[in-house]
């Protein structure tokens, strides 16, 4: 199952004038629930993420609400591990409903789409509150130009480099190009 074919396929690659949730700019979206409301492909998703971290020791899988949900259990499921995920409480991610890491835990941080990697290390800076240790970071797409160093071994199922902007420097917004907010969680 080739994610990229599937992404353009169902319809999940979007072009026009968006706010990231990151609050930078882009002329494409990637709507990323045009594959997870189809349980098969998450299925394949989690799989292909287990795959692509093969051979690192992976204890628990976390992941953060609402998209990292499906596919941290889908790749907990593709390990026989535990998966669990992180939610946003007043704009901060946390681990609530009883979630914990224990210390030395080996945490797989799981990742929808990656564009400048501030959810990832906000996954991360819980690991490291716990005392686990982030034993490699796996997304489903990689939105940026280079990768990014997260300190441990970072996979991407696909990497979709887009431009973005900051609000600033946005030329469709110079354009007066109308602005869609899709998917923004409002961290």
């Amino acid at each position: 199952m080739d994610i990229s074919s599937i992404m353009n396929e169902t319809g999940a690659v979007l072009k026009g004038h968006f706010q990231l949730t990151s609050g930078r700019h882009s002329d494409t979206y990637l709507e990323k629930f045009r594959l997870l409301e189809r349980p098969e492909i998450v299925e394949e998703v989690g799989k292909q993420m287990a795959k692509a971290v093969k051979g690192i020791d992976v204890d628990v899988v976390l992941g953060a609400a609402v998209g990292g949900i499906l596919i941290s259990s889908s790749t907990a499921n593709a390990f026989g591990k535990k998966g669990i995920f992180a939610e946003r409480v007043d704009g901060e991610l946390k681990l609530r409903r009883g979630f914990k890491l224990a210390p030395g835990e080996q945490v797989l941080v799981v990742e929808d789409i990656v564009t400048t990697g501030g959810s990832v290390r906000e996954l991360l800076d819980i690991v490291e509150a716990f005392g686990a240790d982030p034993a490699a970071v796996v997304c489903l797409t990689d939105r940026t130009t280079d990768g990014i160093d997260f300190g441990c071994p970072t996979k991407a199922l696909i990497r979709f480099p887009a431009v973005s902007w900051d609000p600033e420097a946005c030329p469709l917004c110079v354009q007066n190009e109308p602005l869609t907010s899709r998917g923004r969680t409002g961290k």
